[in-house]
């Protein structure tokens, strides 16, 4: 129950992290948006080191690199995904890829789900799908490039969560301060190169650190979910995050909730319930 409520939270962080990153980039180049984004989460996890405790091993430092670069990789493929669009179709792609490929490693190292769980899952699964898709989906064909870079994106995901799960237990908040150290690193050099194809629009300073804040909310209340619960369930419970999302723009931005949306959100509902009852 525990692990469920960390991975309920970290979904919630993640999906509130996304709304305010989108609405950061609105304002300027969305590398620029990331350049305020990733100190201020660096410097969260900072923060959390004396509360938390950090141990810095070799294995620590190993996967929290790997975390790190599959970080840079999930933002870069990610924001290329939605250039290319269509979004609508090209979403659940991510979020499916994001959430099953966790869910497979878990399996290969021999998790294990009861009946109910086994129930509970795919319709989690379902869940992520629908809540991600908005309206319209399938409308639009996307192109095989498109395709190739949301499942690359997913994949990458899917990836810094795999990274972070493989951690030493005992390492705290190392993995994330080494991981988030390393991403920071590739995207500030990444805008240093491209400064010139920046534009000169100011950044919000406020909201993107607000959203790099709490991804690194995110990524904690995610790392200690699946040290004390299966990966299988944290991956895909954590991998709703375009439920907080939805229910942001619904609030803030009066956005409409599709009707498959709404289906998703209580699949969701459902779904949480039985991964809690497994």
């Amino acid at each position: 129950m525990i692990a469920l409520l960390l991975a309920l939270g970290s979904s919630l962080a993640y999906g509130c992290a996304d709304f305010l990153g989108g609405m950061g980039a609105r304002k300027a180049h969305v590398l620029r948006t990331v350049t305020v984004a990733a100190p201020a989460s660096l410097a969260v996890e900072l923060l959390l080191w004396p509360l938390l405790g950090a141990s810095f091993s070799t294995s620590a430092l190993g996967w929290g690199a790997a975390s790190g670069v599959a970080s840079a990789a999930a933002f870069a493929l990610l924001y290329r995904t939605l250039a290319i669009g269509p979004m609508n179709v090209l979403s659940p792609v991510t979020a499916l890829v994001s959430a099953a490929l966790p869910v497979g490693v878990g399996l290969l190292q021999g998790e294990h789900l009861g009946a109910v769980g086994l129930v509970g899952l795919p319709l989690a699964l379902f869940a992520v799908v629908l809540v991600s898709a908005g309206h319209g989906a399938g409308s639009a064909r996307p192109s095989g490039t498109a395709l190739l870079s949301a499942f690359g994106a997913g994949a990458a995901i899917a990836l810094q969560l795999v990274f972070l799960h493989q951690a030493p237990a005992g390492s705290g908040v190392g993995p994330l301060i080494v991981g988030r150290t390393v991403s920071s690193a590739v995207v500030l050099a990444a805008a240093g190169l491209l400064r010139r194809r920046l534009g000169t629009e100011r950044p919000a300073y406020v909201m993107s650190a607000a959203a790099g804040a709490l991804d690194s909310v995110a990524n904690v209340l995610f790392l200690f979910a699946a040290r004390s619960g299966d990966l299988t369930v944290v991956a895909v419970i954590t991998a709703l995050y375009p439920a907080g999302t939805v229910l942001l723009a619904r609030g803030v931005l009066a956005e409409r909730i599709h009707r498959s949306q709404l289906v998703g959100l209580g699949a969701a509902a459902v779904a949480v319930s039985l991964l809690a009852a497994a």
